[in-house]
């Protein structure tokens, strides 16, 4: 009887390291951790005030938006029924319609790198300046030729402070006064503020920055581009561009649902293209 021959060295440390590179890539793409919660999710029972995300499916696939190559947020304007935007490379606030044409170009002064707007109430906004770590609260009438940051109530949180990691995404809850803010990543964070941007400048007021580190360590994503603040439920979606995926979190923070932005997934025919931004209005997020 011939012995089966054993494996030379060469091949089994060819394995191991095959091995590692894999785990490795696990790891940083947060893999593990993301196909772990979709197996739990099969066993347990629908959060009645959830999104469910894993229900919704893509009806548009994404749209150009002639005119603009870098817009980086967008926000949805129930008032004017329109959809808000902001450029960076040449600093604007742009307006447009649930189609996606342009209806107005507002020239955005002293912003530094304005990379993300919220729709806070009639006429207001807050805009993020990423690298400078400042949030920015915004009066906008319909005859506004431009916007200056000098004019403007602001603050900055300037906390964990990199060039181009800063904040990438708002979120607003009317109800609660909250502004959440998302830092995109080294470290990934989403912020609580309490008290910004202040609707009666006759009072005084103190302003509250909440962070909920166990939440920001359960987010299996490898970065954060957006945030939506859906007020019906209270519960905040959170999208990340690197890995294509939106994930809905309960109150307190811990994840319920996902809705993949990859080709394929949710009958999305085309790869997302660099999802920024998702104006939750109870369509498929996967429009732009």
């Amino acid at each position: 009887m011939r012995r089966l021959a054993r494996p030379k060295p060469l091949i089994l440390a060819l394995l191991a390291i095959a091995l590692i590179v894999l785990i490795a890539a696990g790891q940083y793409l947060r893999l593990f951790e993301r196909a772990w919660f979709n197996f739990n999710t099969l066993w347990q029972p629908t959060n009645e005030q959830a999104i469910a995300l894993d229900q919704y499916r893509v009806t548009m696939e994404a749209q150009v938006i002639e005119g603009l190559d870098d817009v980086s947020a967008l926000t949805f304007d129930p008032v004017r029924k329109s959809l808000f935007t902001v450029t960076n490379k040449n600093a604007e606030l742009i307006e447009l319609s649930l189609d996606g044409k342009i209806l107005r170009r507002v020239a955005l002064i002293g912003f530094g790198d304005p990379e993300a707007v919220e729709f806070i109430s009639e006429n207001i906004y807050v805009i993020s300046d990423e690298r400078q770590q400042r949030l920015i609260k915004i009066h906008l009438d319909e005859d506004t030729p431009f916007l200056d940051a000098a004019d403007a109530e602001q603050m900055t949180l300037g906390v964990h402070m990199s060039k181009n990691k800063g904040f990438e995404g708002l979120a607003y809850d009317s109800e609660g006064n909250r502004l959440f803010v998302a830092k995109e990543r080294d470290p990934m964070l989403i912020y609580e503020v309490q008290g910004f941007p202040h609707h009666n400048s006759e009072k005084s007021y103190a302003v509250h920055v909440i962070n909920n580190p166990k939440r920001d360590a359960g987010l299996f994503v490898r970065d954060l581009s957006s945030l939506q603040y859906d007020e019906r439920s209270g519960h905040l979606l959170a999208l990340s561009d690197e890995s294509r995926l939106i994930i809905e979190l309960d109150i307190d923070g811990k994840p319920l649902s996902t809705l993949s932005l990859s080709k394929g997934a949710r009958d999305c025919r085309k790869m997302c293209p660099r999802p920024k931004a998702s104006p939750w209005t109870m369509t498929a997020p996967c429009t732009w």
